[in-house]
């Protein structure tokens, strides 16, 4: 492979790299951090953790904020911080696979709210059979506890949310404004996490452990990410992050040994094909699935 092929696959393996890194980030902390904190005690340590580590990476002090800037990124921050929070308590009891689907239904809605083309239904279809596949409605035999669910499906309307209020920060640096977002969400799931763990946060075992999920779900992802985004086309992108939830089952599968029944992988599929969709029809739409844990 010559030097200019390979440099054309640097952005799509950087996004690869990217997925797969929030997945083994995710899969370590739910095999190592909730065990001895709890989802709170967890999101409080991956989140403040990745916001401390961003805020030394990019010093967002250095750059001024105006006060509409300030108030989209606090608007951005809270979505980001509740959006953790939930996805981490979905998967006390759903498989991590299955609830990174059932958490892209936000950031595919609005996506697909954000054209209404006619092609859309197409995609709409797409992941409302997924969603109709995993979702405890009585009608699939699906055994997924419904709490889990509905904690998932909280993460993707936060995710959502996370999405249209990033728009409205979206013309700072992007370490402007994730380093001061992360800064928002710590502030609103840590104390969330010391009410319900206490000082087992700071033992150093999981002081140690977080550091690692919080280096390889947040800051490796986010600059992976901020690398491809410089190189490849939004629609490119979007298509992806659209791996995300397939990547997370394998991971999942590998790390945890979470297996999934064979109507579970067509779930996932679906919600795969749907997201792909939408963003190989996007054309110049400008919101876009971003990673979400």
């Amino acid at each position: 492979m010559s030097a200019a092929s390979l440099h054309r696959f640097i952005p799509f393996l950087a996004v690869l790299g990217s997925v797969t890194a929030l997945g083994i980030g995710t899969s370590w902390a739910k095999q190592w951090l909730f065990p001895a904190v709890g989802a709170q005690g967890t999101t409080a340590i991956r989140v403040g953790l990745s916001a401390v580590l961003m805020l030394l990476l990019w010093r967002p002090w250095r750059w001024q904020l105006s006060r509409a800037d300030a108030q989209a990124i606090a608007l951005y921050g809270a979505a980001l911080g509740g959006m953790n929070l939930m996805f981490y308590m979905s998967l006390r009891t759903l498989p991590f696979g299955l609830a990174v689907a059932i958490e892209f239904s936000g950031p595919l809605a609005v996506a697909i709210w954000s054209s209404r083309r006619a092609v859309d239904f197409v995609w709409v279809a797409l992941a409302m059979a997924g969603l109709g596949m995993l979702l405890p409605l009585g009608l699939n035999g699906s055994t997924l506890d419904p709490l889990g669910v509905a904690y998932a499906l909280a993460a993707a309307v936060f995710w959502a949310l996370y999405i249209v209020f990033g728009k409205r920060a979206g013309h700072l640096h992007a370490g402007h404004s994730v380093s001061l977002g992360l800064l928002v969400a710590a502030l609103v799931v840590v104390p969330v996490g010391v009410a319900h763990a206490g000082a087992a946060l700071l033992t150093p075992t999981v002081l140690l452990i977080g550091v690692a999920v919080a280096a390889v779900s947040s800051a490796i992802p986010i600059t992976l990410e901020m690398m491809a985004l410089k190189r490849l086309p939004k629609e490119a992108f979007g298509i992806m992050i659209s791996m995300e939830p397939a990547v997370a089952a394998v991971l999942a599968m590998a790390l945890l040994g979470e297996h999934l029944t064979a109507l579970q992988w067509l779930a996932i599929g679906c919600v795969v094909a749907a997201s792909m969709g939408s963003a190989m029809t996007a054309g110049r739409r400008q919101l876009q699935p971003v990673t979400a844990a």
